[in-house]
């Protein structure tokens, strides 16, 4: 029962209430109130060109403008080093504080996925977090003493653009010395705090704890693990450009809605949002007023957070001396114990054994498991994101069947060793696991702290012979609460192919409850229990296997025309047809998808291929000029100018040999050298690198790009010209799609596509 308070206080005392009902005063952050705004924003999809997109802008500026506030919009084409050109509008206002111009920035962005999601998420639920929160702060009458520069961010969703054009060219960039950030990566849970830092996090850390902030939910293992890899928000453009520190707070739970028609405001849970504002109030109160200029800092800090709203933290200096003092205590405790003869040596190496089986089997067999699953439910392939609808199931499966593991391992192993002596194997491998995160992964540091426990538990093994059972899960509670939130997080942010990594923790987890079940007679039935959820849990996760209009199928469809063969296809990135697109796609189109340059960052790309009927779709204008050759150099160069003549949303150009421009301009933006050479020097590697620009398309505006090359090549370029634009066009009569199916995330997908080649010399 006490380990199952330890969950429990784990998962109820972390997050506030949304207090949804209840009436709050005006200078307060009201949940009601921000939801308000996200049921406005999230009404449709409102991504980089579409027609909801000025209306959600539109809405913002109004919105601003009712609190008193001089609001602009900063436009202007950038070309970002992913050669992906777009025009976004930002959205910016400025508070004026009494000092120097020091100036916080609230930031989120107000662009949605595309194509069908409607934000309500991401990030309309950072947008209604800033506007409830700065109507609240504004009825409070007090003038700060810093700036706070309000920022609505564009085009985040295609490649971060808006935040590079305020860091680049806006004048309030250079008073800028602390950023918020709010964003989302699923519809739901607690809000993570991640820091963004060009130097160490100590005074980051200490300025967040001065704060007060109500439940904090952060760990510097994920700090850690953030910095070593590619991030892609805002607040990092921020950073890396701008040298501005910052905070992101972005929640995952329910990451199946990330980025999907069901991003909606009735998906987003009411206490994420309330979150979000417990994080935001606290700490605009606490920077406001506090010194901007002095949060840079040359030490780390170690830190987490504890139910109740504890938040801890330390030096990494404390590191060594913790690592060194638990290992100098664990050997002396090995020797106290064989002198008193409640420890053997003999025994202690025996007790590595069932630790190895049970971890080792533990981490195959989920592994299996979920191969296992993927052979028997193929549709979970159609999830771009690798979490089903019914992945919280399988976490908890996984963790039944881990815990089933270890107790039929240990019992097994529990009548030939010494209860003492069957921990102290346990104890020397998270000391090795310390040891090993103590150098190369530093922000795990404090996962010495469950060891210390440990020490105590080994300490009572060997003066007592039937421990007191209540303290060893007291003793256990540590290794609980620091370790179940990577055992729940980990699969749902990285899918369910890590659930592996679950049971591993899981096993470690349970090593701690060694001195505590090691003394039940009857561990067999504890294995048989946990084996026992794990099949009903079995049977819940299969009943919810299935599709439905709660749960819909994610499917694609696009058309494209090949002006240069003046052929059509269907296409489509699924591996199962389903009712909608089974008449699209007869027996054996499967996997003849030739055209590779659309894919998703999961690696999707068209595995379904038929032809399609002709239907009329207005040409773009294409202009290609020979410039005057450079006399020094003898470079020539061209102008190459694309006017569409529809509505687009994406155009995407390729060159195909391998050409080494020397100059390249679009739209008077001059691609670096980096860039070329990144994006299509060889060609006969990976196909991506062929691709020279990616242009998100908010009008009809005529693309115009100029560039040189030598005198012997001779470039041939593929123009692909889509639009979101499938259901619109009337010629080719598509029917809806039915209420269990929604279209595909992540891909280029709903669109009529048209492919033509353009050669120097036709």
């Amino acid at each position: 029962m006490l380990i199952f308070v330890a969950v429990w206080l784990s998962f109820n005392f972390d997050a506030p209430q949304a207090r949804l009902s209840e009436e709050i005063p005006l200078d307060q952050f009201s949940t009601s109130r921000a939801f308000q705004h996200v049921e406005a924003i999230a009404q449709q999809p409102h991504y980089v060109g579409s027609s909801e997109h000025p209306k959600v802008r539109n809405y913002i500026v109004q919105e601003l403008q009712q609190m008193g506030l001089e609001v602009q919009t900063q436009e202007d084409y950038f070309l970002n080093s992913s050669a992906i050109l777009s025009k976004p509008q930002n959205i910016l206002a400025r508070i004026k504080g009494s000092g120097d111009g020091d100036a916080l920035v609230l930031m989120t962005h107000y662009d949605s996925a595309t194509h069908s999601s409607p934000g309500a998420s991401d990030a309309g639920s950072g947008v209604a977090t800033i506007l409830e929160g700065i109507r609240a702060f504004r009825e409070k009458e007090i003038q700060p003493k810093n700036d706070i520069i309000l920022l609505f961010t564009d085009a985040e969703e295609i490649g971060l653009i808006g935040a590079e054009i305020f860091v680049k060219d806006h004048p309030w960039a250079k008073d800028a010395q602390l950023a918020l950030n709010f964003e989302a990566r699923g519809s739901g849970g607690n809000p993570f705090m991640l820091l963004e830092t060009n130097g160490k996090n100590a005074k980051l850390i200490e300025a967040f704890a001065d704060a007060n902030v109500e439940f904090p939910v952060s760990n510097s293992l994920a700090y850690s693990i953030y910095k070593m890899l590619p991030n892609d928000t805002d607040l990092t453009v921020l950073r890396e450009k701008g040298n501005i520190n910052g905070y992101n707070f972005a929640f995952i739970d329910d990451h199946f809605d990330y980025h999907t028609a069901n991003d909606t405001p009735k998906n987003l849970d009411a206490e994420t949002l309330a979150h979000q504002g417990s994080y935001l109030m606290p700490l605009l109160a606490h920077f406001s007023e506090a010194d901007l200029k002095n949060l840079s800092s040359d030490r780390d800090l170690i830190y987490f957070n504890l139910p109740f709203g504890e938040f801890v933290k330390y030096p990494f200096d404390w590191i060594l001396p913790m690592l060194i003092a638990a290992i100098a205590i664990f050997l002396i405790l090995v020797i106290y114990g064989i002198r008193r003869d409640r420890l053997s040596i003999t025994e202690i190496f025996k007790g590595f054994l069932p630790m190895l089986i049970s971890i080792g089997l533990s981490a195959f067999l989920s592994w299996a498991f979920w191969q296992f699953c993927l052979f028997i439910y193929p549709e979970y392939s159609e999830m771009e994101h690798g979490f089903t609808y019914n992945g919280y199931w399988y976490i908890a499966l996984i963790i039944f069947l881990s815990l089933s593991i270890s107790f039929i391992t240990y019992h097994w192993f529990r009548k030939r060793s010494y209860k003492a002596s069957i921990f102290t194997a346990p104890l020397a491998l998270w000391l090795v696991i310390c040891t090993l995160v103590a150098l190369y992964l530093k922000g795990a540091a404090y996962f010495i702290i469950p060891v210390f426990f440990g020490l105590l538990q080994l300490f009572v093994l060997i003066r007592q012979k039937k421990p007191n059972r209540i303290l060893m899960v007291l003793l256990s509670f540590p290794a609980i609460i620091l370790l179940l939130p990577f055992i729940l997080s980990l699969p749902v942010a990285l899918g369910l192919k890590t659930l592996f990594i679950t049971a591993i923790l899981v096993s470690l987890v349970f090593l701690f409850l060694l001195p505590l079940f090691g003394y039940f007679r009857k561990l067999k039935s504890f294995a048989v229990l946990c084996f026992l959820v794990f099949n009903i849990l079995l049977f819940t996760a299969h009943y919810y296997s299935e599709f439905s209009s709660e749960r819909p199928k994610p499917n694609s469809l696009v058309y494209l025309k090949d002006l240069d063969q003046q052929v059509n296809f269907w296409y489509s990135y699924d591996k199962m047809e389903d009712s909608w697109t089974s008449s699209y796609f007869p027996e054996g189109t499967e996997n003849s998808g030739t055209e590779s340059n659309f894919s998703s960052k999961y690696g999707s790309n068209f595995r379904r291929k038929s032809s399609a009927t002709e239907v009329d779709i207005p040409e773009p204008a294409i202009l290609l000029q020979e410039l005057e050759t450079d006399t020094l150099t003898n470079w020539k160069s061209y102008s190459l100018k694309i006017a569409p003549n529809r509505d687009i949303n994406r155009l995407e150009l390729y060159e195909i040999r391998d050409v080494d421009f020397k100059e390249f301009r679009v739209n008077d933006l001059i691609a670096e050298d980096e860039q070329l050479g990144e994006q299509y020097f060889n060609m006969h590697t990976q196909r991506w690198k062929e691709r020279i620009l990616t242009y998100y398309a908010s009008n009809r505006d005529t693309l115009r790009i100029e560039f040189a090359i030598a005198p012997e090549d001779e470039p041939e370029f593929v123009l692909y010209e889509s639009a979101y634009d499938l259901f619109e066009n009337e010629e080719l009569k598509l029917e809806k799609r039915p209420k269990d199916m929604i279209p595909r995330p992540f891909v280029l997908n709903d669109a009529t596509i048209l492919k033509k080649t353009i050669r120097i010399k036709e």
